[in-house]
């Protein structure tokens, strides 16, 4: 039998046994150990965020969800938390826990689970560096990595790591990212109850998960409370109410602040093209686009508002399903529900529906004389009052519609299942809308695309109508064609026939009738009133007499492709087929004075650490760019540019001598962009009701935005299956198109509903109609922020008086006459002989509106 002496030297025989062990095992696999300096200078891969340039977030894309924090944004009772269950010893150990271990491998030998032996340090060594391989040389190698991590970092370094890096389940990785996917909160706004469960998680965070497995949660969090109250980080009252509150965890996404799902596509896409996917996604970048949030809730409710609009006009097309079938029924009969909805049944069948924000599914639950009670997906029961059904005649087909209903069961049916929205504090009867819509508003001093809506709803359709859907343009086109027109001789005042087109042509040799839509024709008519009136057979002779050789080129400056763009007359009507980008970018250069810009959407990017990795900088509208200084700042130009302007314009400008100042391409001459800008402003505000027939410019209705400083075209195309509104000031350009992605359909036309007020829109669709309405609702939110800023006279423009009929010069200063603008040299030299007096008179009857 061993003395205590023999003993005593076995035992130090194997403890020196053991470090010369420990030793040579970690000399043979020194060359194997990872290098633990990167942790030193880490970079997180953490998702691409994308945000408003206001700094608000639009969308986040990478398959790991990390939110990196400090050790001081952790909230004390997580951190004591995660050391009550993971390591308790942390801040007294060098890495390895004796103790730990000590109890690990007797566990082993006696075949009991005495508990796992790896402390947080070493949780960071294999989750950094290593596998969960269950092998020795595994632990082994853990154990000197984490040796020379305890070397290399101080511990709250560590901690922070591990408490960063750890998988939490549902792709979240570190608490930060846990916090807002388990709970929707910052990690310092957790409860007690909250940070246990999300503490329990590191052990087995897919069998632990408080949304998949809550029971298995619970357990774990009373664990997780127990050594907390243990180890005195909680007293026994926090301990009471925490182990008594419920598990609300639910899966959420990222926080979004502002929806903005097109324009977050468009800089998610430049972003994988500049980096590719894997860099894109793990890199940590912050993308900070040129949309603002304020320009951009207001373009997404425009273009939502105008199609439900529009589609409520053309009547109701029935519920989306039926939970109880019915046959006809007569008003005089009360439905009897001998078979009556409950709760399960309504929420399973709106469980399987999606929602369209504004819009939500609901199940109707009572039908009463001129109201209907609805259930919705969250039980909520409301009223629906006449005012939000009596909009809902039968829809018969695109031109048609059903008589006005008188009684509520004339729409619905008890457990019809339909879509309603919110509107003010009632709810309102609604449908998904069968067209489609997109609206796109830019910068034209340099190309910044403040607002982008692609469509009704992204999560429908991510189908980017802005950028994707090239449509025909219709009258959009004209303003193109007149200004080459005024490039080859025609003015203003130019006089052109205004009457039905039957001759062939000499070209061609083909027979070609284009009219006028409506049908009426006036005559000679002046260029500029031409215009503004939108008038067909007018863009068809200006077209013929400048020539197709000069069109194209010309077209073509304004960014259109040339090879896209038709061979023959119907351009001039517009029969080209472009998107709603590349028509506003069109339009800018007149707002502009006469510059191609190119239409950009991230203003910068920046890394994980906050470095400016990109900066924009976009080719500037300017001629004579001296408001510019060496450090690109703006000073003082004779186009005097409103301070929010220079301000917005300053900070997209890099102060760098890496990125001078890039000057925008002229295309046109600032003369012939003031000349088709004052023919636009006449599409809004021209009218003369003094002759007759009296006329108004196509554009009429955007006069109830009070501003006399815009200018835009209507557009429409033939049937109907397009219409457009183009429209600017000097400092916006916003094109607003609608139409269905079906080309076979037709925007058709509504007739009175009896049952709605007076102002509704009827008859046949079109540009002004169907277009406008939402440029008007957007451009009433940008202008508000931009000062009445009249479109400048350049240099080498005159105005003289002329005749309204005769585009002549002339004496008379009655409604005979106005002034018109010309390019030098390019008035008119003679005087009208003739006496017009005897064509004026007051005339009030309104002319049908034309496209």
């Amino acid at each position: 039998m061993f003395s205590f002496k023999n003993l005593l030297k076995v035992g130090l025989f194997l403890t020196l046994f053991g470090l010369a062990a420990l030793v040579i095992t970690y000399f043979l696999l020194r060359s194997e150990l990872p290098s633990v300096e990167s942790l030193k200078n880490l970079q997180w891969q953490t998702p691409m965020k994308i945000y408003s340039a206001d700094g608000q977030l639009m969308n986040q894309f990478g398959e790991k969800k990390r939110i990196p924090l400090t050790l001081d944004e952790m909230p004390k009772q997580l951190i004591n938390a995660i050391l009550a269950t993971e390591d308790d010893r942390f801040y007294l150990h060098f890495g390895v826990d004796p103790i730990g271990m000590t109890r690990a491998v007797i566990g082993q030998l006696i075949g009991q689970n005495k508990g796992g032996a790896s402390t947080i340090t070493m949780q960071v060594a294999r989750n950094f560096f290593l596998t969960r391989e269950q092998t020795y040389i595994r632990k082994i190698r853990e154990i000197f990595t984490a040796f020379h991590i305890e070397y290399l970092l101080s511990k709250d370094e560590i901690l922070a790591l591990y408490m960063n890096k750890i998988p939490l389940g549902h792709r979240s990785f570190g608490f930060g990212a846990a916090a807002q996917v388990y709970y929707n909160k910052d990690v310092k706004d957790l409860t007690l109850a909250q940070i246990a469960v999300l503490a329990g998680l590191p052990k087995a965070p897919s069998t632990l998960n408080p949304i998949s497995r809550p029971d298995r949660a619970l357990s774990r969090r009373a664990v997780v409370l127990q050594r907390m109250l243990v180890t005195d980080y909680i007293t026994r009252e926090e301990f009471e109410q925490a182990i008594n509150a419920p598990i609300t965890a639910k899966k959420h996404g990222a926080i979004i602040e502002l929806s903005a799902p097109y324009a977050a596509e468009m800089a998610h896409q430049e972003m994988i093209d500049r980096y590719g996917k894997e860099q894109a996604y793990t890199g940590g970048y912050k993308v900070f686009t040129t949309v603002t949030s304020k320009l951009q809730k207001s373009a997404e409710h425009a273009v939502i508002s105008n199609l439900l609009n529009y589609d409520l006009r053309h009547g109701y097309r029935g519920p989306i399903m039926s939970l109880r079938p019915q046959g006809d029924q007569h008003e005089e009969i009360e439905i009897v529900e001998i078979d009556p909805l409950n709760i399960n049944e309504i929420e399973d069948a709106l469980s399987d529906i999606e929602s369209y924000p504004p819009l939500f599914p609901a199940v109707v639950t009572k039908v009463e004389e001129q109201s209907i009670e609805v259930t919705l997906p969250n039980n909520q029961v409301e009223r629906i009052n006449w005012q939000g059904l009596s909009w809902a005649r039968e829809y018969i087909n695109d031109d048609k519609q059903g008589p006005a209903p008188q009684f509520a069961n004339e729409i619905v049916k008890y457990a019809d299942v339909v879509y309603v929205r919110q509107q003010g504090q009632q709810y309102a009867l609604s449908q998904f809308p069968s067209a489609s819509s997109a609206l796109v508003s830019l910068s034209p001093d340099n190309g910044a695309i403040k607002a982008v809506v692609g469509g009704f709803s992204y999560k429908h359709s991510q189908f980017n109508r802005v950028t994707q859907a090239k449509r025909q343009v219709g009258s959009n086109i004209k303003p193109f064609v007149y200004s080459a027109a005024l490039e080859n001789g025609f003015t203003l005042a130019s006089i052109v026939n205004d009457a039905p087109i039957n001759q062939s042509n000499d070209i061609t040799g083909v027979v070609w009738r284009p009219k006028n839509s409506p049908a009426i024709y006036s005559g000679e008519i002046r260029v500029k009133r031409a215009l503004a009136q939108s008038k067909n057979v007018v863009a068809v002779r200006l077209f013929r007499e400048v020539g197709l050789n000069k069109i194209i080129p010309h077209l073509a400056s304004f960014g259109f492709a040339p090879d896209e763009l038709p061979r023959d007359e119907s351009l001039s009507l517009g029969s080209a087929s472009l998107t709603p980008m590349e028509v506003a970018t069109g339009f800018a250069t007149f707002a502009n004075n006469g510059f191609l810009i190119e239409p950009y959407i991230i203003e910068r990017i920046e890394d994980s650490f906050g470095n400016i990795v990109y900066q924009a900088n976009p080719a500037i509208a300017c001629d004579d760019c001296s408001h510019f200084d060496n450090n690109s700042q703006l000073t003082a130009d004779l186009d005097p540019i409103p301070e929010n302007i220079v301000n917005t314009l300053t900070s997209q400008q890099s102060s760098s001598k890496e990125h001078p100042l890039i000057k925008a391409e002229r295309v046109i001459s600032p003369q012939n962009a003031f000349l088709i800008t004052q023919a636009l402003n006449e599409a809004i505000w021209g009218a003369d009701w003094s002759i007759n027939p009296g006329w108004q410019g196509t554009g009429f209705r955007g006069r109830t935005l009070k501003r006399r400083d815009i200018a835009g075209k209507t557009g429409t195309t033939n049937e109907a299956k397009d219409a457009w509104f183009s429209g600017y000031s000097r400092r916006i350009v916003t094109t607003s198109w609608i139409g269905f992605d079906d080309p076979s359909r037709n925007l058709g036309s509504s007739s009175y509903n009896k049952n709605l007020d007076k102002n509704q829109i009827t008859g046949k669709e079109f540009g002004a109609k169907s277009a406008q309405p939402a440029w008007i609702s957007f451009m009433r939110t940008a202008l508000a922020d931009l000062p009445v800023e009249p479109f400048m006279q350049p240099e080498n423009i005159v105005s003289v008086r002329i005749d309204k009929q005769t585009g002549k010069l002339t004496k008379r200063t009655d409604r005979t006459s106005i002034f018109e603008y010309f390019k030098l040299g390019t008035a008119p030299t003679e005087y009208v002989t003739k006496d017009n007096s005897h064509d004026i008179f007051d005339n009030k009857t309104q002319t049908e509106e034309i496209f």
